[in-house]
């Protein structure tokens, strides 16, 4: 994508794949910040979204991190898919807790981008690391 600044891309991708992201509305995801590379989203946990141990499914936490490498992966216009993904659960996640997702691109090239997430509590409590690949299609996500 030319003549497009690359801050402005960056929110107007972001605001376009939200839109049409149920799932990330559902779980009542709000992206606070995004610039090339990276994005800052949130969500409550709520109580339907804890597991049998009274805590919150591993899912939910996962699926935050997982939406925030996906806004932050394609800030760069090109249609950008996750190719792998794992996380480690450092802290267990409570139901009220307010979670924050921190992507951030550490490395890229044509095809090939890699990401870590860390998401954190209210408390700045480290709750997951994350960390994504991600391929980057010849796609546009605008053809201006």
């Amino acid at each position: 994508m030319t003549g497009r600044d690359p801050q402005e891309l960056a929110r107007a991708v972001t605001s376009a794949m939200l839109a049409k992201d149920e799932f990330s509305r559902w779980l009542g995801i709000t992206v606070l910040a995004v610039s090339p590379g990276s994005c800052t989203a949130s969500m409550l946990v709520r109580p339907e979204m804890v597991n049998g141990f009274g805590v919150s499914h591993g899912g939910v936490t996962y699926s935050l991190a997982d939406s925030a490498l996906a806004f932050a992966g394609n800030t760069n216009g090109r249609v950008t898919l996750a190719i792998e993904n794992s996380i480690s659960y450092p802290a267990p996640v409570q139901v009220g807790d307010t979670l924050t997702a921190v992507a951030t691109e550490e490395s890229a090239s044509n095809r090939l981008a890699f990401y870590t997430v860390r998401v954190t509590q209210q408390e700045g409590r480290t709750v997951a690391i994350f960390r994504g690949t991600v391929y980057r299609t010849h796609n546009q996500h605008f053809n201006d």
